[in-house]
């Protein structure tokens, strides 16, 4: 059994797929490991690090050259994984609905693409899933990132020469990245509220020390969706919810957007005319940019500036913290294929409930429900 663990191709992408770590631990199991030559040098790993684990270091078809599974962040353009194994895995990223194409060259290749993505919620997949580690650290970044474009401080502050008031920051969706953006709010000493569509966030949003701001006089909003995601609201729901934020949105200095909807465009949530009524040098930073953004007027990969506000657009956050989510999501990927690891064929056998969720094609074609609807 040959794992490979593969040098990023795209553009700005940062993070590797495998740590030394990782290495030791699938070499434990049995697998050899192969590790393309530079793939950790922007994460902070140095080649020497992956040989003093186990790893056999070299170029990119030594490396792929009769790989059984092969690991990556972003999974590359099939025609760049020639030598690979007939059949083989591709345990990666693969924005399914975003790269379709890609998808089908999969199938064409013979290779059989697994989607960490798609990785179900359920209670024994959460150390499998990608999109909670990186979202975790990317809800962090973003109130980093809003600092280091704000013009004054987070905390208030007492001094000899009067008091410096605190920052206020709203966050507009609370899931894994929203929370961690209170916390850290928090932590720098803003006073944080947030808001979601699934009432359930509520007391979650109280146990972090933020102040819930919610539509209370609408009912049966279409808010709750299953596996933890949220789904669309209803028009009454959006159109109380607009008020309500409007209001809220002027008072604010800063305001951090999370809303994704998984195989659709990021929900609007701020409009031009809420951006004209915040404060000159208030910042809004938009984690959804990339999906069609939650803020009009973000522009990906930009800091644009709309009526005196800044809004902060930047591509592939997780990125930006590359050792740390590089670490984390190559424990995703242990974690997956560990759990799954067959002593006696030295490989994993996946079970139907996860091998179903995240597998995109097999035997030369499309075979995930997700894309044949």
């Amino acid at each position: 059994m040959k794992i490979a663990i593969i040098k990023e191709l795209a553009a700005g992408e940062r993070r590797v797929a495998g740590t030394p770590e990782t290495v030791k631990k699938f070499k434990a199991l049995g697998a050899e490991v192969a590790v393309e030559s530079g793939a950790g040098l922007n994460a902070s790993i140095a080649d020497a690090d992956y040989a003093a684990a186990g790893g056999v270091v070299g170029d990119r078809a030594a490396t792929v050259a009769g790989a059984d599974i092969i690991l990556g962040v972003q999974a590359p353009d099939p025609a760049n994984l020639s030598g690979a194994k007939p059949g083989a895995w591709i345990a990666a990223s693969f924005n399914p609905f975003g790269e379709r194409p890609r998808v089908d060259a999969y199938a064409a290749a013979g290779l059989e693409a697994l989607a960490m993505e798609f990785m179900p919620r359920i209670t024994r997949a959460q150390s499998m899933d990608i999109l909670s580690s990186q979202s975790n650290l990317s809800g962090y970044k973003a109130v980093l990132d809003a600092a280091a474009e704000y013009g004054k401080a987070f905390p208030m502050m007492m001094t000899a020469a009067g008091t410096v008031s605190a920052a206020k920051v709203f966050i507009m969706g609370v899931g894994v990245a929203g929370l961690q953006a209170i916390a850290t709010a928090r932590r720098l000493g803003a006073q944080v509220s947030a808001t979601d569509v699934r009432s359930a966030t509520r007391e979650q949003i109280e146990s972090l020390g933020a102040k819930p701001i919610f539509v209370e006089s609408v009912k049966g909003i279409e808010g709750e969706g299953s596996g933890g995601y949220a789904t669309e609201m209803s028009e009454e729901y959006q159109k109380a919810q607009a008020e309500l934020v409007s209001s809220h949105i002027a008072k604010q200095d800063i305001v951090i957007t999370t809303a994704l909807i998984p195989g659709r465009a990021a929900p609007r949530l701020i409009t031009d005319a809420q951006i004209a009524t915040m404060k000159p040098g208030s910042v809004i930073v938009d984690l959804a940019v990339e999906q069609g953004g939650n803020v009009e007027g973000a522009v990906a990969g930009e800091v644009v500036e709309r009526h005196g506000v800044k809004i902060v657009g930047h591509r592939n956050v997780p990125s930006r913290l590359a050792a740390d989510t590089s670490a984390l999501f190559a424990r995703n990927l242990y974690n997956f294929l560990s759990a799954f690891w067959d002593k006696e064929k030295n490989a994993p056998v996946l079970d139907e409930e996860i091998g179903n969720a995240i597998r995109l094609t097999q035997g030369g074609k499309v075979v995930n429900e997700r894309l044949l609807g």
